[in-house]
Parts: C-alpha cells; structure tokens; sequence
C-alpha cells in the first residue's frame, strides 16, 4: 500500500468514527467540582451476557490528551456497547489548552489529567451504584482508545505507582480487566516515534520534565499489575503504531505477565471505536470476555 493510499485510507476512517451524531446519555454525574469532572451513564439496552446485574465498562476517551477531543466524539461507542448489553461509564477528564482546530494546542495538564482519572476511578463505585442501580461495579472493565488507552492502562497500575506519587492505591483496583484499543502504552516508544506530534513530552510537562515524570505516567514502567490486560491494535494504524503495543507487551512478558495482543488486519486508528466497523464489535467481544 502507497503512503497516499493509506493515509487516504487513515483519512476515510477517522471521518467515519468522529463525524457520527453524539449520543445522549441517560444521566450525568460529576465525580469532583470542575467542569471537565463528569462521567455519562448509558444504562444497558440489550442483553449481551448470562443475564444478572450487567457489568460496567468504563470508557476514557482519547484525543492525545488535548482539550479540543472531548468525551463526545466516543460517546457512538459508548452507545455501542450500552447496545451490547453493558453499563456504561463514559468519563471526562482535564485536558491540554489549545484552541478548536489550532496548532497550538498542549497535550494534557500535569497533574490535572491524573489527578482526574484518579478521582474518576475511585468515585465509579458509588456513582454507578447510585445511577445505574441495573449494573454490577464488582464487574468492572475499563477500555480507553489512544490516549485513553495510555490512562486505562495507567489506572489499573496506580499500586505500582512511585511511593509518594499521589494517585497510588495500596493495592490492585477491584477490575476484572483492561481492554486498551490502540492505546499509547509506552511513552518512550511513543515518543520515539513522534506520535500525537509531540503530545507524549507535552502531557509530562516537556523535555525538561520526561525523564523524571516517566515513572509516574508511563503504563511500560508500570508491571506486572496482575490484572487482565489485552491490547487491541489495528496494523495499519499510521496514528499510534503497532510497535507501541508490542513494546507493553514484550515489557509486561519480561515482567512475568502474559497480556493479550489481538491485532486486527487491514484496520487503522479509528474503526476500533466506530460502531459501523467490524473491528468495534471486535472490541465488544474482547470486552465481554473479561466482564462476564
């Protein structure tokens, strides 16, 4: 395949998952006082599993953690999987800066953006039990796309954060897995690579900044967590490149965990979260496998 074929290909893909209507969610919460401090609920609309409380997939959108991708371009996906049979909880989290279609934008906010996905996931128990009373918060998976793929991962590592890191739990979360899609898991890889444009150095605080936050944000410095983990990774995906992925698996391999690594021909960046795409009912699959 030409550079011009794919990126045209790349081009029609995206188009595809980010020009879809939003959906609505049934109810929103706020898990702390900002305006960014929101998660949408999708109550479960179809029957995916055994029957019983549905499990709850925690969704956190990606964007390369800048503010002009919010939480409503996934929102498609998250109606998917509402679709499928679970509850969902759609998150929204602090951002970088940056102006609707400028180059200009920053990549996330140290340490805004892990002080939220902290907050969120800690909060999730309770606010699911108190707006989704039909779902089961003991069945938890989180699934994140791109960026959000990093902070999934991230959020499941947080008892191996650093000793004084903030956001560390004295112990693994309570889930029954990760399902992270194309997700930016090795920071120095990433970076390497020159995903996002930059947007790794970006959401550390810059050059001056990467080698000593690494340890703190970083998914591939963050194992064994003992937890489930599968990557799905399209192999055309000229956005966050396969190379990503198998970098967190050989490192969670070396660290004496097995994590699952579906790759998916002929898919790039964006059909993983786009509901018309076969590779979105890939993802609902490979969800299922860890919820029920």
């Amino acid at each position: 395949m030409t550079d011009d074929v794919a990126a045209a290909r790349a081009a029609a893909e995206e188009e595809s998952a980010l020009t879809r209507a939003p959906v609505d969610p049934d109810v929103t919460a706020a898990y702390g006082d900002g305006p960014d401090q929101l998660v949408d609920f999708y109550a479960p609309r179809g029957q995916g599993g055994p029957g019983g409380p549905a499990p709850v997939v925690v969704v956190l959108h990606g964007g390369a953690w800048r503010a002009l991708y919010d939480r409503r371009h996934i929102s498609p996906f998250a109606g998917f999987l509402a679709g499928r049979g679970f509850a969902v909880a759609n998150v929204e989290y602090r951002r970088g800066a940056g102006e609707s279609g400028g180059l200009a934008a920053v990549s996330g906010r140290w340490p805004d953006t892990f002080d939220d996905v902290a907050a969120a996931l800690d909060a999730l128990p309770g606010l699911v039990r108190k707006h989704l009373p039909q779902a089961d918060p003991r069945r938890t998976v989180v699934t994140g796309h791109s960026a959000g793929g990093h902070l999934a991962l991230w959020g499941a590592a947080r008892h191996l954060l650093p000793a004084d890191a903030p956001w560390r739990t004295d112990g693994p979360a309570p889930l029954r897995g990760v399902v992270a899609l194309a997700p930016v898991a090795d920071l120095a890889v990433a970076d390497g690579l020159g995903t996002c444009g930059g947007a790794v150095r970006e959401l550390l605080g810059g050059d001056e900044y990467f080698a000593e936050r690494r340890p703190y944000a970083d998914p591939a410095l963050l194992l064994p967590t003992g937890i489930a983990t599968t990557l799905v990774q399209g192999r055309t995906d000229v956005d966050v490149p396969q190379a990503v992925a198998e970098s967190y698996a050989e490192a969670a391999a070396k660290a004496g965990e097995v994590v699952g690594l579906t790759l998916l021909e002929d898919v790039g960046h964006f059909p993983l979260i786009d509901p018309a795409a076969d590779a979105c009912a890939v993802v609902a699959e490979e969800i299922a496998q860890l919820a029920w």
